[in-house]
């Protein structure tokens, strides 16, 4: 039985390029009936695509026609469907944010990276942060902070001198930005299980902004956040080159 395929990419010149040749070789179906969902472009779009394709069955395999491609696979136009039929299975929880604004209106969105908390003015941000309930640490003066899944730890996060968290741990990572109070503070790994909230002190001396996954909400008061056990989002990887390994690797560059 031939293997359904559909084929989705990124702007770029290489991802359009990429998209048309394998077209032209395996075909292409649309995303509801495919076995499997082929992405063509960087980690954003493979981001996009998750979020895009959460409802459908099939898993998503990336080719890397981006930069880093941290989420992605090497890209080759030969024996496609070979490397899919051998293809790794991960599967990993979005975080849900409800981030409440000044005005009172609510906002949700979900990440599967990391939500964030950003200065959006000229002086630090102040942000007290409370996990299941009770303040953990009543006042941090920062750039931002944010939370990150084991899946998206080595982004942002990692950047920012967050762990790198092995993609089976249950827990995830709350890390601070070019904190100043207290200045030796260096993060904390929370439990999967738990709901975290930042409230935001002084915002309209301090306005914050709220990130996930690159859907911004402006002028945020309070962001709570959890993980979302309901959503399971399926992606593909060659043999030998899973996140697991991929999570290992970068730590001993």
């Amino acid at each position: 039985m031939d293997m359904k395929i559909a084929f989705t990419a990124g702007r770029s010149d290489m991802a359009q390029s990429a998209w048309a040749a394998l077209i032209r070789r395996y075909g292409d179906v649309p995303e509801p009936e495919a076995d499997v969902i082929v992405a063509l472009g960087g980690d954003g779009f493979m981001l996009h695509t998750l979020h895009r394709t959460q409802d459908l069955p099939a898993p998503v395999y990336g080719m890397n026609r981006g930069t880093v491609g941290f989420l992605m696979n090497e890209y080759a136009e030969e024996g496609l469907t070979e490397r899919l039929a051998l293809a790794e299975e991960e599967v990993i929880n979005p975080l849900s944010m409800q981030a409440t604004s000044a005005d009172g209106t609510e906002h949700r969105a979900l990440a599967i990276n990391e939500v964030s908390l950003l200065r959006a003015g000229p002086q630090a941000a102040k942000l007290r942060i409370s996990v299941d309930g009770r303040v953990r640490l009543e006042e941090l003066v920062c750039d931002g902070a944010l939370l990150a899944t084991p899946a998206g730890s080595t982004a942002y996060n990692y950047s920012s001198h967050g762990p790198i968290l092995p993609i089976g741990s249950d827990v995830l990572a709350l890390t601070a930005m070019a904190a100043y109070r207290p200045r030796r503070w260096r993060g904390a790994l929370i439990p999967k299980t738990a709901k975290v909230r930042f409230d935001v002190m002084e915002p309209e001396k301090r306005p914050v902004m709220a990130d996930a996954d690159s859907r911004s909400v402006r002028d945020v008061v309070a962001v709570e956040i959890h993980s979302e056990p309901s959503i399971s989002h399926r992606i593909l990887f060659d043999p030998g080159h899973g996140l697991e390994e991929r999570l290992i690797s970068e730590q001993f560059v």
